[in-house]
């Protein structure tokens, strides 16, 4: 199932007091999905995202905000041999601020606003506030920033960056004009905020299959996430696997090392989200691998081995890889002489050389650069003539950061032996004196007898039973059910968090897990009569025994 063209799930539409639903503004919802999913077993949450207003960009006046350029120098996204932008051609973003009277004029929409009045319940990003959110939050503030971002090369509409509101047109239009560069704009389309399902990423695994029901794929927003990338990649990954799936073949995981990608699929499906999730460098561990530069080296082999990446792409890479060996050789064999290379030191004031030094060590210098090196060693420059740019500079990373690489990499395998690393079922956690009793006491549970007796505290916390009990048990400190969500990450513990009712639903857990589940699963009979001490109904007792089994 995928929702990566943003047409969100049983979603709502806000501008002001007015509501809808759609996808996005013009386009359709996927509605009825929720409730089929659900009665599947399946468990869903709202979350709310927003979006500012498109206006006419004929009718700004840019001479009053700041020109941000585009980059002097453009590197793209192919690593192929294929048309590329000229630094001329690009179209300029442009910097404005709000104002004052800006804010005064907003804040005379608050009552009518959707999140204000308590009609949208769902989490947004807290790293990307509403107008309205940044004024109230930041009162302080007398201006913020807002990014005038051209929406394409032929169209003249302009995506106002900074402003999104779910407030009432007339606010947004009234203050929007008050902006210096947009007093005389023209609105396409007001901003608004949305608000849709999404279900718990818990639910699936590394290949973004679905675990209640086999062969379903999850993709896109359905999933907690927000933004078009982050999107994108999971319908790429979901898409592969159904078609290993199909093909009776192994899943495609990326690991945490190995993409960007496996860092967000593999946060979602073992961390779960409780507000849209946006993928950052700052999730990554091993940020020194996952590197721009070298994603074609990283992933093509992956790619062409499932018939993705072409036998072009493939040659490109392998002969990549070969040119960049025979730099970083040429570079550690290459002898620099002392009265070549010391005028340019003096330039950048770098200690002189007193000896011959090898380029390889010559490159490490703060402020050297391989480009440089070579304006003032022409013999080296002849050398590495026949090398494309990509190629140098794939091979100056590589010298540089060796170091660091060569670590990362180190405890990226340490890691993975780590992983791969089997429990014996018969394990004794309780020599272990570093381990909490706390921790030693969720090991030696049975999961299967974890997800019995939690189905059981969701379906049973308003009964009379669970009263009685409270009566006869000590409260079980309801931080240990907390942190059982974060080890299983799974649904049950979120349904367990959710109810208010912690206490009672720890009493049960402290009770039946002390009491009836020291033991393995196949004492699931025993289980049972242990619960009729305490008044259980016979009903009681053939759903727990069953559950368990």
């Amino acid at each position: 199932m995928d929702t990566s063209n943003q047409n969100e799930v049983q979603n709502v539409l806000s501008i002001g007091e007015k509501q809808f639903g759609g996808g996005r503004v013009a386009k359709k919802a996927a509605t009825g999905i929720t409730e089929q999913l659900v009665s599947l077993g399946f468990e869903s949450d709202r979350l709310k995202t927003g979006t500012p207003p498109r206006v006419d960009g004929r009718s700004l006046d840019y001479s009053k905000m700041e020109e941000q350029k585009g980059d002097e120098h453009i590197v793209g996204f192919s690593y192929m041999n294929v048309p590329r932008v000229k630094p001329e051609q690009q179209r300029s973003c442009f910097i404005t601020y709000t104002n004052n009277t800006v804010h005064d004029l907003l804040k005379t929409g608050f009552d009518r606003s959707p999140m204000y009045q308590g009609r949208i319940e769902g989490v947004g990003p807290r790293y990307c506030p509403s107008i309205e959110d940044k004024i109230s939050r930041f009162a302080d503030r007398d201006r913020h920033q807002l990014f005038v971002e051209p929406e394409g090369w032929d169209t003249v509409e302009i995506y106002v960056n900074g402003f999104s509101t779910s407030l009432p047109e007339e606010v947004q239009m009234a203050a929007l004009r008050q902006v210096p560069g947009f007093e005389n704009c023209k609105i396409f389309r007001p901003g608004y905020a949305i608000e849709y399902d999404y279900f718990m990423p818990t639910q699936l695994t590394h290949s973004l299959e679905t675990k209640q029901i086999s062969n379903l794929f999850f993709a896109g927003q359905i999933n907690g996430t927000t933004g078009y990338e982050e999107a994108a990649c999971q319908g790429l990954i979901a898409g592969i696997n159904a078609h290993q799936k199909a093909k009776d073949k192994e899943p495609f995981i990326l690991k945490r090392s190995e993409a960007y990608i496996g860092v967000l699929v593999d946060d979602l499906i073992n961390k779960g989200t409780d507000e849209p999730y946006r993928m950052f460098t700052s999730r990554a561990e091993f940020r020194t691998l996952l590197r721009q530069d070298n994603a074609d080296l990283r992933l093509t082999e992956k790619s062409f081995r499932i018939g993705l990446a072409s036998e072009e792409r493939m040659r490109a890479v392998s002969d990549k890889e070969a040119h960049v060996a025979e730099i970083k050789q040429t570079m550690n064999n290459f002898a620099v002489e002392p009265a070549l290379i010391n005028p340019y030191f003096e330039t950048i004031q770098s200690a002189a050389l007193t000896e011959k030094q090898k380029a390889s060590k010559i490159i490490l210098r703060p402020n050297v650069s391989l480009e440089n090196m070579k304006a003032h060693l022409p013999e080296l420059a002849g050398e590495l003539q026949k090398y494309t740019e990509d190629e140098l500079l794939q091979a100056e990373i590589q010298i540089k950061y060796e170091r660091y690489i060569e670590k990362e990499q180190q405890l990226v395998d340490k890691m993975s032996d780590l992983e791969n690393m089997k429990i014996p079922a018969q394990f004794e956690y309780d020599k272990l004196t570093a381990l909490s009793n706390e921790a030693i006491f969720f090991f030696k549970v049975p999961l299967s007898a974890i997800r019995a007796v939690c189905d059981l505290i969701i379906s049973l916390y308003k009964s009379t039973q669970i009263l009685r009990l409270m009566q006869t048990i000590s409260p079980f400190p309801s931080k240990v059910l907390v942190r059982s969500s974060k080890c299983f990450t799974m649904s049950w513990a979120t349904c367990l968090i959710r109810v208010s009712l912690p206490t009672i639903a720890s009493s049960l857990a402290h009770f039946a897990f002390n009491r009836c589940l020291s033991v393995n699963s196949s004492d699931s009979v025993n289980s049972s009569k242990s619960l009729s001490t305490f008044g259980f109904s016979d009903s009681f007792n053939s759903i727990f025994a069953k559950r368990l089994s």
